[in-house]
């Protein structure tokens, strides 16, 4: 069982004071606080190792060998291999260079599905795309009532014409889990490419780029206790083999064609220490041996940290529940909740979402209110032009105690 208090030590920011006050951080699904060791391993690339790579002398050496080791780091991660991992500066940009690499080989016969679940990220590189070839855009819909995919109407999109379908792993809006591998299984039958978007699942899950046979999935370092950098899995054959916008001297190997200029070191050092410290809650909490592989390690932190955050959104939703005039949007059934992650997203009658943000945010319990670049959800479901949603999202070292605080300022407001 998880230790929550144990944890919450480990996290500088938890015990800060904003306003003279100690916040609660219900902001999580824009970017969640950052682990000790991420801090300490960042500042002691900066302080010992900084370097520019492929150098003869010792600090380029190192930089180098700190480097290969936060791929491996992040291929054990998503369960792949490490030059099928790519660097950039998130996931967005990675997507749009992605994008301009696959236009080449898309043109006005073809079809790109993309859902109106998902996060502008995994929307609009692709649209982009289309109307630079001349390709077709076919948008899936969504079940008004639970936030989640038709998945009859994903299915129906798909067919010989297709040639690229986008779908997110979680929303980053109303914290719906994906049938991702139904859907990739689909795109693979038509001939077509799956792109998934993990940001918002990566914190949250154990994600198996190999058990899915996605083509590509991307995900972001600074959403599960990191610092601002994206990763990209792209199926070696497809990484090989696509042109990459790149100078020169990048050369034509992998994953170096992919990440042309000098990468964020400091960053990428500080990915791998915050995937090692989710793996040490494998050890600590899940009854696996310190010598067991790193991937082993994760597989058993995540279902620590899912079996502890499953009692946090019971918590949440049943409170919400109980407060009336308040509607909360995505799956609020319990037996459920395998279906979504700790992102709860509401409004409340007569006030609001920039109203309920900032009575929160007097009482230092920090959320976020608007459409959270999920555009087409928020416009699907008729708020965009009316201030958008409250979003309260959760990570492991949040508390019941916290929640609770939470629940009462929603409920007087």
């Amino acid at each position: 069982m998880l230790d929550v208090l144990a944890v919450r030590q480990q996290f500088p920011a938890l015990s800060e004071r904003y306003n003279g006050k100690p916040a609660v951080f219900f902001d999580n699904p824009g970017g969640t606080q950052v682990h000790d060791s991420v801090v300490r391993a960042m500042s002691d690339y900066l302080t010992r190792t900084n370097a520019n790579t492929h150098g003869v002398f010792a600090t380029s050496l190192l930089s180098d060998a700190r480097l290969d080791e936060a791929r491996q780091a992040a291929a054990d991660l998503l369960g792949s291999a490490p030059q099928e991992i790519v660097f950039g500066n998130n996931m967005t940009s990675l997507t749009f260079a992605l994008g301009r690499s696959l236009a080449a080989e898309f043109g006005p016969d073809d079809e790109i599905v993309v859902t109106r679940l998902d996060h502008d990220a995994n929307v609009w590189p692709w649209v982009m795309l289309a109307e630079d070839t001349g390709a077709q855009v076919r948008w899936a819909d969504v079940d008004m009532e639970s936030c989640t995919l038709d998945m009859e109407h994903v299915q129906s999109l798909i067919n010989a014409r297709t040639r690229l379908v986008a779908v997110g792993y979680a929303s980053n809006a109303v914290g719906t889990i994906n049938d991702v591998k139904t859907i990739v299984g689909w795109a693979k039958a038509a001939g077509a490419y799956s792109f998934i978007d993990a940001v918002q699942y990566a914190p949250h899950g154990l994600i198996d780029v190999k058990a899915l046979d996605c083509d590509f999935l991307a995900c972001s370092a600074y959403k599960f206790f990191g610092p601002h950098v994206g990763i990209l899995y792209g199926k070696q054959e497809h990484l090989e083999r696509l042109r990459a916008y790149r100078v020169r001297p990048a050369g034509e190997e992998l994953p170096g064609k992919w990440e042309t200029g000098t990468k964020n070191h400091e960053g990428l050092v500080g990915a791998a220490a915050a995937i090692d410290y989710i793996a040490g809650l494998g050890v600590a909490y899940g009854n696996v041996a310190g010598n067991a592989s790193r991937r082993e390690q994760l597989a058993a932190a995540w279902k620590v940290i899912g079996d502890y955050e499953h009692q946090l959104i019971d918590r949440l939703i049943t409170g919400l529940k109980s407060i009336p005039r308040v509607r909360i949007y995505g799956i609020t059934n319990r037996m459920e909740w395998e279906h979504r992650v700790a992102t709860v997203s509401i409004r409340k009658e007569g006030l609001t979402p920039e109203q309920i943000a900032t009575k929160l945010a007097e009482q230092n319990i920090f959320v976020w209110n608007g459409n959270f670049y999920a555009v087409s959800i928020s416009e699907r479901l008729g708020v965009e032009q009316s201030g958008g949603l409250v979003r309260i999202g959760l990570a492991h070292y949040n508390t019941i105690e916290e929640i609770d605080r939470c629940l009462a300022v929603i409920d007087r407001a």
